[in-house]
């Protein structure tokens, strides 16, 4: 299986991809859903799989699945099957794993560029809510309920081979706690974490990142650290308080600055767009390895990633 650290050491940085539903939406699909972009998986996969080609195409070394608020139980509600849903979990991770294959046969295995990966997104719980949970925390579930409701999705998306997880948008420490002591059950697999933060030095629900971070660093499973879904002024602090509290890699992919409505239904405009090329260069230099957009970005995000990072590889390797 190919593997993140091969990547990193290689390459030195990983370009993670950006927004799905942004990219989704721009494209005519109607996301205006409780399933969000998953909705897609049972209605719309060519959709999909294109969109992640288009990110492969402005060169992201790893998609995020379409499953981030695929869930059982929100599925059910469209009277999908306990097996419909297993299905399409499995096909959220194939569209991905198709586009890869398919960009590197038409790139013929480009000299300079590492195989791309395949991370499946597990959403936090409040993705399900579809309330604006995952930037507030404070669902009122135990640990062991968080467990339970988590297992049969983190199963069905490991039967489908991914590379490894990408455990996202994170608000509270009883989530992540959750998550990793589910991820003992199934000891193959590995995964990143990555919390929602509030500020310069607290995750959603108000607990320390330094804490969270310390959490995660106990866990042989997880590869990376870091943030997502998050304001992108918030980055560089956030990294600078784990540099010394981690051994994992560190990541970053924040949203567009803009904030999200959760009574609205919708995203308010952060005036200028951010410049994510430059950004990327400033996150790398504060530790983060793998870096990419959330919310609002697009491809053309990720190509100035991508090119700045390149740019600026020999005095960010030396």
């Amino acid at each position: 299986m190919d593997s993140l650290q091969q990547i990193v050491e290689q390459q030195g940085f990983v370009v993670l991809d950006g927004a799905l539903a942004t990219e989704l939406e721009q494209r005519g699909a109607d996301l205006d859903d409780p399933l969000w972009s998953a909705r897609l998986l049972h209605t719309a996969p060519d959709l999909i799989r294109r969109v992640h080609y288009s990110y492969f195409e402005a060169g992201a070394d790893i998609a995020i699945t379409a499953s981030y608020q695929a869930s059982f139980e929100g599925f059910a509600r469209r009277g999908i099957s306990g097996e419909g849903t297993v299905r399409l979990l499995h096909r959220s991770v194939e569209l991905a794993a198709e586009a890869r294959d398919q960009f590197w046969r038409q790139s013929a295995g480009s000299a300079s560029r590492q195989r791309p990966l395949v991370a499946a997104s597990v959403g936090p719980y409040g993705a399900f809510l579809a309330d604006g949970s995952e930037y507030r925390g404070n669902y009122g579930l135990s640990v062991e309920q968080l467990i339970d409701w988590h297992r049969p999705r983190l199963e069905a998306l490991l039967q489908a081979g991914p590379d490894l997880l990408a455990i996202e948008t994170i608000p509270c420490l009883e989530e992540a706690k959750a998550l990793l002591i589910l991820l003992k059950a199934f000891p193959h697999a590995r995964a990143w974490i990555s919390f929602s933060c509030c500020d310069e030095a607290h995750i959603c629900q108000g607990q320390s990142f330094v804490d969270a971070v310390a959490l995660v660093n106990t866990s042989q499973q997880i590869e990376a650290v870091g943030i997502n879904c998050s304001p992108p002024q918030y980055i560089s602090p956030l990294l600078d308080s784990a540099w010394n509290n981690t051994s994992k890699y560190l990541l970053a992919y924040p949203n567009s600055g803009e904030a999200w409505d959760a009574g609205r239904h919708c995203w308010t405009s952060a005036g200028q767009p951010f410049a994510f090329g430059e950004a990327a260069v400033q996150w790398y230099r504060a530790g983060a390895r793998l870096l990419g957009g959330c919310c609002r970005t697009r491809p053309d995000d990720i190509r100035r990633m991508r090119k700045a990072l390149l740019e600026h590889r020999e005095s960010l390797l030396s």
